[in-house]
């Protein structure tokens, strides 16, 4: 959708290897444990098994078809953010921002909720963990979001600040012409799941839209069909897939007789017929609203001083960040053995052998639940656009929910 998100999920730049690193302690019980240590940060080892092992996890598996160049690379990138995360864990130590065991455990148990205890035995053997390395893991990302927390704290922004960032980019403030959608889907594709209503061919799934079609023309709640039948992540919300202009439209694959449809002969409240997509997909389509014109916003209008500030703090988040790994660094005894050896060996860089992933004395965790984020329902996408400080990255025009993508 045609909407700058108001509010940018800062994370640290290592939280990617946070929710995939391993303990970063021990060496490699292998042959030649001495030169299977990657680096050291002030005496703790990072060794290549744990490298390569998230390296496979990224690749999932296919680091072996990689070139020499490539391996390299990859590893001294890899390194480089295992190295940060742990000044970031030793930082937060001094600074006394470890997580008490209590809220290791409830960190671990939101996640553990949202499985079957099925499910979460399947999670800790693919990633080999144990409850021990589960706690240390979730102990790591816990310390360093409260050294953040306790960084960003700080942070206030002056009601001018606001004010000034808004006269200099009022162009960028707009109600947009567009339309809101709701849909309702059936989908050939099966889903796996119980639901007698799930269509698992493409008879099913015409013969199911057909029937939902029937109960809205006989005068049934749009929503209520949505929620109780369709086939999309949407239906969870009545079928609303949220506000898009004629662009966005274009852009995620609607067909300009459609979208002429919804900007000029379609009344809000109609449906349109069930409509077949490439995908196999079957839709119908509701609009909910329309706005032809584009207007501009004032700075009192709803959510637009709070969108202005949080795309403030929000640059300040990313600079204080880049400024604590750089005081981390500043006092932290690093060697990074694994680029020596590459400057040692440059023809070899380094000797590229695989580390294999089965022999550090502390697995790697694919995933550990107090760093890995919730899942989130799809965003309603909000009837304004309006914009954030031109420092912070603007999203991507989003496609609604469910929008089909025809060729």
């Amino acid at each position: 959708m045609q909407r700058v998100v108001s509010q940018i999920a800062f994370v640290l730049v290592v939280a990617s290897l946070a929710i995939t690193s391993a303990a970063c302690s021990g060496k490699k019980d292998g042959p030649g444990s001495g030169s299977d240590v990657a680096a050291t940060v002030n005496g703790k080892d990072i060794t290549l098994g744990e490298v390569d092992r998230i390296i496979s996890q990224q690749t999932s598996g296919q680091q072996a078809k990689m070139s020499t160049i490539q391996l390299a690379a990859a590893r001294l990138q890899v390194l480089d953010k295992l190295i940060e995360r742990q000044m970031l864990v030793q930082r937060a130590e001094k600074e006394k921002t470890v997580p008490t065991d209590d809220e290791i455990t409830t960190a671990i148990n939101n996640q553990k909720n949202k499985m079957t205890a099925e499910e979460w035995e399947k999670f800790l053997k693919d990633n080999n963990l144990t409850d021990q390395i589960l706690r240390e893991e979730a102990r790591k990302d816990l310390a360093i979001n409260k050294l953040q927390e306790k960084l960003y704290g700080k942070i206030t922004i002056r009601d001018q600040e606001i004010v000034d960032f808004f006269n200099a980019n009022k162009e960028q403030y707009v109600n947009p012409r567009g339309v809101s959608l709701a849909d309702i889907v059936a989908d050939p594709r099966d889903s796996g799941t119980s639901n007698p209503d799930d269509a698992k061919s493409d008879t099913d799934a015409k013969v199911k839209i057909d029937r939902l079609y029937a109960q809205l023309r006989s005068g049934a709640d749009f929503a209520t069909v949505a929620q109780a039948s369709s086939e999309d992540q949407s239906a969870v919300r009545g079928g609303d897939i949220g506000f898009a202009n004629e662009q966005d439209l274009q852009q995620t694959g609607f067909q300009p007789d459609l979208i002429n449809r919804f900007f000029n002969t379609m009344k809000v409240g109609d449906i349109t017929e069930p409509m077949r997509f490439p995908d196999g997909r079957w839709i119908i389509f509701k609009l909910t609203n329309r706005r032809l014109e584009t207007k501009p916003l004032a700075l009192e209008d709803p959510g637009v001083r709070d969108q202005i500030k949080q795309g403030l703090i929000s640059q300040r988040q990313t600079i204080l960040n880049e400024a604590l790994i750089r005081n981390a660094m500043s006092d932290s005894q690093v060697t990074n053995k694994l680029a020596e050896s590459m400057l040692n060996d440059p023809n070899m860089l380094g000797g590229l052998q695989q580390a294999s992933p089965g022999t550090a004395s502390t697995p790697a965790a694919a995933t550990t639940p107090a760093a890995t984020a919730s899942p989130t329902a799809t965003p309603t996408p909000q009837p304004t656009a309006t914009a954030q400080p031109a420092a912070t990255p603007k999203a991507a025009p989003t496609r609604p929910a469910a929008a089909p993508s025809p060729k």
